[in-house]
């Protein structure tokens, strides 16, 4: 590692004990604040507007640990049960809401102890580096010039002048030891957190049902537009230029005897409707699954689509050497990546554009991004929405970073299972 990596950690962990110091002492009055809270529940229904508010600190107090916890390498998912709808939480709803949640009482176990060892971690991860800052300054050598009271202290023992020089190297050691350490010791608060704030296996399951119910009534709902789509493109499209090539060449039925050049000039319009029909539905057919993406896979079809953009994009992509993917996450990942090559070519005012795609274990991580205007927002457009529940529909989440001026780059990660694989095109002749 740099060296500058383990340093500036250190200084970080450092700065993390100091922060652990202050929030450990804001943890006793939430403490006495809540049980105070509970004690007056009873008198007066005190505890009914009282326990909401000690509630709702205790959680913005865990929240902090719990982020904390996650910069150190300990992240922890917010245990707590979804607030029910609008409206319904007042009085004794509310309350019970609150003191039915086991989050709450995790919570409020963790307080103390918590508050004990985050102060207990502060104060060791701070001590040990001002030890070693101490004997750089050379403060032991200047007290025991001035005072000669070092030589029976307990820390920085010195009997003479050349006992104080070498505080200076012993002091650069201990607190090299002391950055180094604290890392470890905020990792260590960052366990014992999680073993109280993390969801327990109940809630865990809890909130990935929640999720699901909701990812299944996204689906259902992208399914059924979907299909009004696929319904009025048939209407409007090719159902209305059939409609058309029928009457025609009844017409040219009609005309066959009497007018035989009028017949055949029908005859010649009916071929050029049905090949606008066909090529309607030929359309329409790659908007449900491409034949480029069926035939090359979804490394093929990226490049085929790059290849077609109005700006110079870069694909990077390396699941070709590994295999095949399921056919509905390679449809669920091509459509994913032409919605944000989509945008970049018509919104963002790009010059380039780029996709990587890897596979990580049993993990497909999607990158798009280009270099325009940036300003990308999923609350201000149904785009990104609409790729968020296709993905969401097989688990998978999107993050996007497009700060005004851009770049935008949206990174993509969708579980993925291998299918045979795969040693030649499927368009290989035989």
């Amino acid at each position: 590692m740099d060296s500058r990596d383990w340093v500036r950690d250190g200084l970080r962990a450092l700065a993390g004990g100091v922060l652990s110091i202050a929030l450990a002492v804001a943890s006793l009055p939430l403490f006495v604040f809540f049980v105070l809270a509970l004690a007056l529940t009873p008198v007066w229904g005190l505890g009914f507007m009282l326990l909401p508010l000690a509630t709702r600190l205790i959680r913005a107090r865990a929240d902090v640990a719990r982020s904390l916890a996650g910069g150190f390498g300990v992240p922890i998912a917010s245990p707590y049960r979804p607030r029910p709808e609008k409206g319904s939480v007042v009085g004794w709803r509310r309350y019970k809401w609150i003191v039915t949640d086991p989050a709450t009482w995790r919570d409020f176990a963790w307080l103390l102890p918590g508050a004990i060892i985050g102060f207990a971690l502060g104060v060791l991860s701070l001590i040990i580096p001002l030890y070693g800052l101490q004997g750089i300054v050379l403060l032991p050598l200047w007290i025991y010039l001035g005072t000669g009271w070092y030589g029976y202290g307990v820390t920085w023992p010195i009997h003479s002048v050349g006992e104080g020089f070498l505080s200076l190297p012993q002091g650069v050691l201990i607190l090299a030891i002391g950055v180094a350490l604290a890392p470890y010791l905020r990792r260590f608060d960052a366990l014992f957190a999680r073993l109280l704030l993390a969801p327990t296996r109940n809630a865990e399951l809890s909130q990935r049902v929640t999720e699901l119910t909701v990812t299944r009534a996204d689906t259902v709902d992208a399914q059924a537009a979907e299909l009004r789509r696929i319904e009025r493109d048939l209407h409007d499209g090719a159902q209305a230029r059939l409609v058309s090539l029928g009457m025609t060449i009844g017409l040219a039925e009609e005309m066959v005897d009497r007018d035989p050049d009028t017949a055949r000039k029908l005859l010649a319009e009916a071929r050029e409707v049905s090949s606008t029909a066909l090529v309607e539905l030929r359309h329409l057919v790659r908007g449900i699954h491409p034949p480029v993406l069926a035939e090359r896979g979804l490394d093929g079809a990226v490049r085929a689509l790059a290849l077609n953009l109005r700006i110079p994009t870069n694909v990077d992509s390396s699941v070709e050497e590994i295999g095949r993917l399921d056919t509905p996450v390679e449809s669920a990942a091509y459509f994913a990546i032409a919605e944000m090559l989509t945008n970049a070519t018509m919104h963002s005012g790009a010059t380039f554009a780029f996709v990587s795609i890897k596979r990580l274990g049993d993990t497909l991580l999607i990158e798009v991004g280009d270099d325009g205007h940036g300003g990308a927002d999923r609350s201000k457009g149904t785009g990104l929405r609409g790729i968020e529940r296709r993905l969401a529909a097989f688990d998978g989440t999107m993050a996007v970073s497009s700060p005004l001026g851009g770049p935008t780059i949206v990174t993509m990660e969708l579980p993925c299972v291998l299918s045979s694989p795969r040693t030649m095109l499927s368009s290989g002749t035989d």
